[in-house]
């Protein structure tokens, strides 16, 4: 698809792991949502990997979506169903598919550079796609500026010395530089990274449009509800360790599970073991369009938030945000990242890794649902941060002072 020479509209390439594989797809879209609402400023250009049952070039929702191979079909398994850290640790033979992952992503991004007029990129994660940007830059002649957003797992689970002096240098690099929470920006100056170019910007939740709050009448008085990728840095295994003491206060109440990932046959055991068959209900993942009726009828939201024993924690998960904008009361781990979103007026924050924390908490909520005027405040407090236009905004500022700098000097 050749460029459009009569555009104004300056080019915007996307480099990122987890992207939508088709319209509806239940994989995380953030990359995509952002992508999308970029294109009122720039022609925007995704290079994502491919996946079983995902078309080599699309357009979707007004953005280029250019899928690379690095494996045969049935092996291109890195990225979904828990993201790649997750599908590292869990599958050891997957290391086998890194080195071509990353060889593919560069080569296509190469070739982009190469023939097509590339004004700057977008790298969602350090690492791959940060150093791929940062190394294509000096390699290919023509270097438009980047910038790169870390989101969480990049920074907290690649540890180490050589991934240390990897993301360093990619700060080095980059353009400019964004991380989705201080918490991040924190971790970065502690590796000793310049925090100098780094600013916070979160990506966003659709709190307009679709998570929205529904009738109060709707509303049940006993259904609990978790929703996340089944992996360990979420913490399900503490919400339902906490199960039991919450059925012997409320017994009518249940839990609802949104989510799939590699923890699930473990999740399944676990509630085997404790006899909640009954009591404790998987229904698979769900599109982002699926959720808002999820969380406009739960009498809890449940974010058990935990770091992970590879160090993996959440950058700034955002599910919490997403039930707060329905007027879902929240739990959520008690994190640094999370204390950037809630305060203790707008969730309650428990101790991380608590079944014990997390069952009061839940108890209290199921047994005295707090008022209409409280969730009210707490939904306003976020739309103000969290609201997509104004991320969108944020982040096309940044993106079009980059071309400034390149086409006017700096001007």
């Amino acid at each position: 698809m050749p460029d459009d020479p009569g555009s104004k509209r300056p080019t915007l390439l996307v480099l990122a792991s987890t992207y939508p594989r088709w319209s509806g797809d239940h994989e995380p879209g953030f990359v995509h949502e952002l992508a999308k609402r970029l294109t009122d400023h720039f022609k925007v250009i995704a290079v994502v990997p491919s996946a079983p049952g995902a078309t080599a070039r699309e357009t979707l929702d007004g953005v280029e979506v250019i899928r690379y191979r690095y494996a045969p079909r049935r092996f291109e398994t890195l990225v979904n169903d828990g993201g790649i850290v997750t599908n590292l640790r869990r599958h050891r033979w997957k290391m086998l598919l890194v080195p071509t992952f990353v060889w593919a992503q560069a080569w296509r991004t190469w070739r982009l550079l190469r023939t097509r007029q590339i004004d700057v990129i977008h790298a969602h994660w350090l690492l791959p796609q940060g150093l791929i940007a940062a190394l294509l830059g000096k390699l290919s002649g023509r270097a438009p500026p980047f910038l790169v957003t870390a989101h969480g797992a990049d920074l907290f689970a690649l540890r180490g010395k050589v991934f240390s002096q990897l993301k360093r240098f990619v700060v080095q690099k980059a353009s400019a530089v964004t991380v989705v929470s201080e918490a991040m920006r924190d971790e970065l100056k502690r590796m000793g990274a310049d925090v100098g170019k780094v600013g916070v910007q979160s990506m966003g939740v659709d709190l307009e449009g679709r998570f929205t709050p529904g009738p109060t009448a709707q509303r049940s008085s006993d259904e609990i509800l978790f929703v996340g990728r089944l992996v360990e840095k979420k913490g399900l295994r503490y919400l339902i360790d906490a199960m039991p003491t919450v059925l012997t206060a409320h017994p009518s109440s249940h839990l609802t599970v949104v989510g799939f990932g590699p923890e699930q046959a473990e999740r399944l055991a676990q509630v085997r073991q404790l006899g909640l068959q009954a009591k404790i209900r998987f229904v698979g993942a769900l599109s982002q369009s699926e959720l808002p009726a999820l969380y406009r009828r739960a009498a809890v939201f449940v974010a058990p938030f935990v770091q992970a024993s590879s160090g993996d924690q959440e950058g700034l998960g955002l599910t919490p945000v997403e039930a707060a904008g329905c007027a879902c009361p929240v739990v959520v781990s008690d994190l640094p990242a999370v204390r950037e979103v809630f305060d203790e007026d707008q969730a309650v924050l428990v101790t991380p890794g608590s079944a014990a924390a997390i069952g009061r908490a839940v108890i209290a909520l199921l047994s005295e649902p707090p008022f209409p005027i409280g969730t009210a405040r707490t939904r306003a407090s976020l739309c103000r941060k969290f609201d997509w236009q104004s991320v969108a905004e944020s982040y096309a500022r940044a993106l079009g002072k980059l071309v400034r700098q390149i086409t006017h000097g700096g001007k």
